[in-house]
């Protein structure tokens, strides 16, 4: 097993109760009132807080962009490593947490309140960095990032999405180990995109000017969180088409439960202190979850 077991359960409900609320986030953009089940075509989303917008691509074609701009945004992260410029990274990193943390407030508040308090959670976060904050943002941002993404995609597009991060990710950790070196650079920043559990609770906290105290973390990075939700809500978004909300909201969790299966198949067989690449893992248990789903 690669962690204790107290750590595995922690980081696993937290990687379930993340696409959960991501779900819950997705579900409040769906138009619901515009839907008339078997009879509607396309799911419409509302507006995204003051007037943000989603990029205007094909449903067919979206994964392409979005892999794209992932290849763009390591390739800059990497340049900033190498240039030395941490107050940028992070001040990249606040803009991100504030859009995604903003959005999926703006669900359930009003837009502008949602931002104001995004905007003070993500500077806490980024800035005086401790456990709770960091595991609590994390927990809603990628709500905010399916918001974005699951309306300009299609099935065809998540899971060719799925399929091409995957190979990414097996690539960036056991050829290139880009990965890895991204992973440490962001702890090292105390800037890490994804969940923290320490070995010792109370001992991550800040140490001089927004740095965390080195202790043994498990860690699981943001994309392993967001791309089963985004492949989750554009699941999601059609089933609606066919179910009363409710209905169409409880059977689509039937993905992350397989998905967080699939995570706790990863912990238990990896060993300890050795890096591995989670997507492989969560691609197959998003696609046997699908599979289960379209056979109820």
């Amino acid at each position: 097993m690669k962690h204790t077991l107290k750590v595995t359960i922690a980081l696993v409900l937290l990687f379930f109760v993340s696409q959960i609320i991501g779900l819950a986030v997705t579900n409040a953009y769906i138009e619901h009132e515009k839907i008339e089940v078997g009879v509607t075509e396309k799911a419409e989303f509302k507006e995204l807080p003051l007037n943000l917008s989603r990029p205007e691509v094909e449903e067919q074609t979206s994964f392409v962009y979005i892999l794209i701009a992932i290849l763009v945004a390591t390739v800059a992260i990497l340049f900033l490593m190498k240039l030395g410029a941490f107050l940028l990274w992070k001040l990249w990193y606040f803009l991100a947490i504030w859009l995604c943390l903003g959005i999926a407030l703006g669900a359930f508040i009003d837009g502008l309140v949602a931002m104001i308090i995004s905007f003070l959670m993500a500077a806490y976060k980024v800035f005086r960095p401790a456990l709770i904050i960091q595991n609590l943002t994390e927990v809603l941002i990628y709500g905010g990032l399916a918001a974005i993404f699951v309306p300009i995609m299609n099935v065809f597009s998540a899971v060719f999405l799925l399929v091409l991060i995957s190979a990414y990710d097996y690539i960036a950790v056991y050829k290139t180990k880009h990965m890895v070196k991204l992973a440490k650079f962001q702890s090292k920043m105390g800037a890490f995109a994804g969940l923290l559990i320490p070995y010792k609770v109370g001992k991550l906290r800040r140490k001089g000017k927004a740095r965390l105290v080195k202790v043994r973390t498990a860690v699981l990075g943001g994309g392993d969180i967001g791309f089963p939700l985004i492949f989750a809500g554009v699941v999601m978004k059609d089933l609606m088409l066919a179910n009363p909300m409710w209905t169409g909201f409880l059977k689509v969790m039937i993905i992350p439960v397989f998905a967080t299966l699939s995570l706790v198949y990863l912990l238990v067989k990896a060993e300890k202190k050795k890096f591995y690449p989670a997507m492989p893992f969560l691609t197959t248990g998003c696609l046997i979850g699908w599979v289960v789903l379209s056979l109820i």
